[in-house]
């Protein structure tokens, strides 16, 4: 792979994990707290909690899979708009449109 790819690869994988990591915040907390919040599968907490820590899982090989060695200040500028992206999501937009 080009220097040039590695580049991208470590920007995408970064903002991905970082996007994944951060909507499992709100799936892992309502889970834990027996609280409702929706998923496709349906708002249940334990629904949640397994949604929650499956994405936390995903974020961990995504970062992994990153290399954020090779690139670590394109990687964490990627990171960082993933979190707010995601986080401005749940802020206004809220899963399934609900606020």
């Amino acid at each position: 792979m080009t220097e040039g790819n590695d580049m991208w690869q470590t920007a995408v994988l970064s903002f991905l994990a970082a996007v994944f990591g951060t909507n499992a915040v709100p799936h892992f907390v309502k889970g834990i707290t027996k609280e409702p919040f929706p998923t496709p599968f349906g708002p249940s907490p334990v629904i949640n909690l397994v949604a929650g820590w499956g994405m936390f899982c995903l974020a961990g090989l995504l970062f992994a899979a990153a290399d954020v060695r090779h690139d670590p200040r394109l990687a964490a500028v990627a990171a960082a708009v993933g979190v707010l992206l995601m986080g401005l999501f749940h802020a206004r937009i809220g899963a399934f449109g609900r606020r």
